[in-house]
């Protein structure tokens, strides 16, 4: 793919404390290194952007380029507790592109500023289930967050190397394929996942349901080759035949396929995850207007059609589906109206004990 929208960290060898100590020691150093940085680097007469691997491309904004050539300065982070933990630690962009289910999270931190949705040209052409989401509500006609793309988070499986599996979550805790598999190394994915199969609600446990959780994970623990966020090394693996089944966004299925890679996008019985993200204006953004400015060339019908048909994700705007095709559509398994995908499957809200899921699954990964 060459395209990678939800990360750019790197493979994780579950190899015990060392590992996970070595991922602490590269956050913290990240972090300052980043609000170091920001003290020096910032252009005050340029947008700074702060979003996953892939989303910071040109196609995306081509309306904003032509009013402000080489206006946009985009800063990449790994995953969404990765870019809160920089934010909170003092890096300051004027923009940053958070999921849904952590949009709580930055506001109760303090750290965004509502968006007036008058200012916003295609508010209208929204969909009415992402810009009416509970949590980005700021009240009178204001929100926390502009919706942008959402997708899916499933399995994708070699369909030559795993013949007629069946359609669950389970497939990843199969021993028959142990070390051939890997998973996404995030709270709101696999853990998420483990809640599902053990029957408990992922958005909200007990503690005892939370060691129910911590169970099942402990279980596919010693099965899997990687936890991961980096979608490239795991396409490049599942490509070679390393890997014949790893938890990934659309985005994965549809670079292999176009690849002729023989891969398919599960949908498993317990429900795909279908997440949604979106633009957050930080307090103390400097350039306002230009943020406004750049929302609104993100919002163009043209930049969600190319989220569409380059990447497999959704776009939060009516008008870019209706310029895609039916049967392309069919074919990156994708409905011109989330609100049909969002009957059979899991939407990742937020989840009341982020923290402790967190804490309990950085212990199960060390080995505890």
């Amino acid at each position: 793919m060459a395209f990678d929208p939800k990360s750019i960290t790197g493979l994780k060898s579950i190899t015990g404390p060392k590992s996970i100590t070595a991922k602490t020691a590269r956050t913290g150093l990240a972090a300052l290194a980043i609000v170091l940085s920001s003290t020096v680097a910032f252009a005050a007469d340029k947008l700074q952007y702060f979003t996953w691997s892939g989303y910071e491309l040109p196609d995306f904004n081509k309306s904003f380029l032509t009013a402000h050539p080489d206006g946009v300065e985009a800063s990449i982070f790994g995953d969404d507790d990765d870019a809160f933990t920089k934010v909170k630690a003092g890096f300051r962009p004027d923009i940053a592109h958070p999921c849904y289910d952590k949009v709580a999270r930055w506001n109760k931190e303090g750290l965004l500023q509502p968006i007036d949705t008058k200012r916003i040209k295609n508010w209208d052409s929204i969909f009415p289930v992402f810009k009416n989401l509970p949590d980005i509500q700021a009240g009178d006609g204001k929100v926390w967050m502009v919706p942008w793309d959402w997708g899916n988070t499933s399995i994708l499986y070699r369909t030559d190397l795993v013949k007629h599996p069946e359609a669950s979550w389970n497939l990843l805790w199969d021993k028959q394929y142990a070390g051939r598999m890997a998973t996404i190394d995030a709270v709101h994915d696999t853990p998420i996942v483990a809640a599902l199969l053990a029957g408990v609600n992922p958005f909200d446990m007990t503690p005892e349901q939370m060691d129910k959780v911590a169970e099942k994970l402990r279980e596919q623990r010693p099965l899997l080759s990687n936890y991961t966020t980096d979608m490239t090394s795991v396409e490049q693996a599942l490509a070679s035949g390393q890997l014949v089944a790893a938890m990934t966004w659309n985005a994965s299925a549809t670079s292999l396929k176009k690849q002729g890679v023989p891969v398919e996008f599960m949908k498993p019985k317990e429900g795909m995850l279908t997440w949604a993200c979106g633009f957050v204006m930080l307090k103390d953004a400097k350039n306002v207007d230009l943020a406004y400015d750049f929302i609104n060339s993100r919002l163009d019908a043209d930049s969600g059609k190319y989220l569409i048909q380059a990447y497999g994700y959704g776009s939060s705007l009516s008008t870019a589906f209706a310029g895609v095709a039916k049967d392309e559509l069919d074919k990156l398994q994708l409905p011109a109206d989330p609100e049909v995908m969002l009957k059979t499957t899991i939407f990742t809200g937020p989840m009341k004990q982020n923290d402790d899921v967190a804490k309990m699954f950085e212990k199960v990964k060390a080995g505890g």
